[in-house]
C-alpha cells in the first residue's frame, strides 16, 4: 500500500507537469494557426495505450513514461519526419510562421512550468501558511550528528548564524539546501562567532551518509518503550529523563555522553512523569544503555515543555502573492546554483545526479497534499530550467537557433537543424543513461 501511494503521487505529479508543459506549446501553436498533429502524455513508441483523434490532432497516452510531446507540423523535432520536411512549406506549418511566433511557441512550455511553480507556491502560502522555528529560539544550538559536518568543524550546540553572508532567520524545509549550496557558514559557539569553510566536494561526501541529516533539532530523552529484559523496570513509557548522575540532561545528546562514561555502573537519575519529577536509580549496561527504546514528542508537547517556540504565519490571499513569488524566485535561483555545482568537476556533484528513481524516492509513502504540491512545484522549476538548456532537441536548443535567426536575419538550413537534432538527441540519451545509471549504481552499492 505504501508503494502504491508513493507511485500514485509520482505518476500524478509527472503527468500534471508533462500535460501542462505540452499545453504551453499547444496553445500558442493553435493561436498562430499552426497544425498540431499529436498531443501525447508519455511516448507512444510503436503503439499507444489510448488514442483519439479530434479534429486535426491525435490525443493519446503512450506506454513509455519518460515524458510527453506535441508533434507540430513542419517542425524538426524528435520525430525526425524527413518526408514532411522534404515537401514544400505549407501555410499551417511551423516553418512557415514568422520567427517571433515560432519563438513564442517554443518558449510556451517552460513559461507554463515557471508560472505553475509560482502559482503553487502562492496557493501553498494561502492554504498552509508557514510553520517554522525562529533561528533565534535555538538557545542551545543544533544537533550535529553528520560525520561530514563534524569533519568540517561543526559541533553539537553550534548556532547557525548565516550561510555565505545570508542570515539564517528560520529553521524550515529550506535550511538544509541553503547549507549545502554555501561555501562558508557563520556559527556561534560558546558566545563567540566563527566561520567554517565547507569542502568543495561537500555534496559527494554527504552521499555516504544520506540517512543522516546535516543538522537536527536537539531532542529530549523520552522513553518510548521499556524492553522486556531491561534491568530498569522503574522506567515507564513517556518518562522524560531530566538528569543523570547529578548532571542535567535537557537533551538526549547530553544523556548519551553521561551513559557512555557510566558503563556498568548504577547511577541516580531524575525523570519527569505526569508533570512531576521523580528520583530513581538506573543500571547502565556495559554498552552504555538502559534497556529502553527512545520515544518522541509532538511539536505541541515540545513547545509546552519550553523547548522550542513553534511559529505559524498565516496569509490572506493578497499577502500570499508576494510570499509565493519570493519562494518561487528563491527556488529558481537555488536550482540554478545546483546546476552550476553539477557542471563543476571539483564538487563531484555530478555523481549524485539521479534519474527517475531519484525523483520517485523523494515522494513520501503517506499521502500529503502539502508535500505533494511542494515537490511538484520544485519539479516544475527543474523541468523548466532543464528545458531551457541550449541543447538541440530541447526547447532551449530551438530557442537558441531562433534567436540567432532573429538577430542575424538568417535562418539555419533544415539540414543543419536535422543534424543538430541528432546531436542533441544523442546528448540527451547519454545524460538519461548517466542519470539513471547513477540510480542503479547507488542501488547496487547501497549509496
Amino acid at each position: 500500500m505504501d508503494l502504491f501511494i508513493k507511485l500514485s503521487q509520482f505518476l500524478l505529479s509527472l503527468s500534471l507537469l508533462i500535460i501542462l508543459h505540452e499545453l504551453g506549446h499547444f496553445i500558442p501553436a493553435k493561436l498562430f494557426k499552426t497544425r498540431v498533429e499529436k498531443f501525447y502524455l508519455f511516448f507512444d513508441v510503436k503503439y499507444s495505450l489510448l488514442k483519439k483523434k479530434i479534429g486535426e490532432t491525435e490525443y493519446g497516452i503512450g506506454w513509455l513514461p519518460l515524458g510527453g510531446y506535441v508533434k507540430i507540423s513542419g517542425m524538426i523535432d524528435e520525430s525526425m519526419d524527413k518526408e514532411q520536411m522534404a515537401l514544400p512549406p505549407q501555410p499551417w506549418e511551423f516553418r512557415s510562421k514568422p520567427a517571433y511566433q515560432r519563438l513564442i511557441i517554443m518558449l510556451g512550455g517552460v513559461t507554463v512550468n515557471f508560472i505553475l511553480a509560482f502559482i503553487i507556491y502562492i496557493g501553498m502560502a494561502f492554504a498552509y501558511g508557514e510553520t517554522y522555528v525562529a533561528n533565534s529560539d535555538f538557545q542551545d544550538g543544533m544537533l550535529i550528528n553528520n560525520p561530514v559536518m563534524q569533519e568540517a568543524g561543526f559541533k553539537t550546540g553550534d548556532k547557525i548564524i548565516a550561510a555565505d553572508g545570508e542570515k539564517i532567520a528560520r529553521f524550515d524545509n529550506d535550511i538544509t539546501m541553503k547549507l549545502i549550496m554555501s561555501r562558508k557558514v557563520l556559527i556561534e559557539r560558546d558566545g563567540k562567532e566563527q566561520e567554517i569553510a565547507l569542502p568543495v566536494d561537500l555534496v559527494d561526501r554527504l552521499s555516504q551518509y544520506e540517512k543522516t541529516n546535516l543538522i537536527d533539532i536537539r531532542m529530549p530523552f523520552v522513553i518510548g518503550a521499556v524492553e522486556d529484559d531491561s534491568p530498569n523496570t522503574t522506567l515507564q513509557p513517556k518518562d522524560l529523563i531530566t538528569s543523570l548522575n547529578g548532571q542535567p540532561t535537557k537533551y538526549f545528546d547530553q544523556a548519551e555522553i553521561i551513559l557512555a562514561n557510566s558503563k556498568g555502573k548504577t547511577i541516580p537519575a531524575t525523570v519527569l512523569r505526569d508533570q512531576k519529577e521523580q528520583n530513581i536509580t538506573l543500571k547502565i549496561s556495559k554498552e552504555g544503555t538502559v534497556g529502553v527504546q527512545r520515544g518522541g514528542l509532538t511539536i505541541d508537547n515540545l513547545e509546552k515543555l519550553g523547548y522550542y517556540k513553534i511559529s505559524k504565519q498565516e496569509y490572506s490571499f493578497m499577502e500570499s502573492i508576494p510570499v509565493g513569488l519570493t519562494k518561487g524566485k528563491d527556488q529558481l535561483i537555488g536550482y540554478g546554483k545546483q546546476l552550476k555545482m553539477i557542471f563543476n568537476p571539483q564538487t563531484k556533484a555530478y555523481k549524485q545526479v539521479g534519474g527517475f528513481k531519484a525523483i520517485f524516492d523523494i515522494f513520501p509513502e503517506t499521502w500529503s497534499w502539502e508535500t505533494f504540491w511542494r515537490i511538484t512545484a520544485l519539479l516544475s522549476i527543474m523541468l523548466g530550467v532543464m528545458n531551457l538548456l541550449p541543447i538541440p532537441a530541447l526547447d532551449g536548443g530551438h530557442v537558441m537557433f531562433l534567436l540567432y535567426e532573429i538577430i542575424s536575419g538568417k535562418k539555419p538550413s533544415d539540414k543543419f537543424l536535422e543534424n543538430a537534432q541528432v546531436v542533441g538527441f544523442v546528448l540527451l540519451i547519454t545524460l538519461l543513461l548517466f542519470a539513471n545509471g547513477n540510480d542503479i549504481y547507488k542501488a547496487i552499492v547501497g549509496r
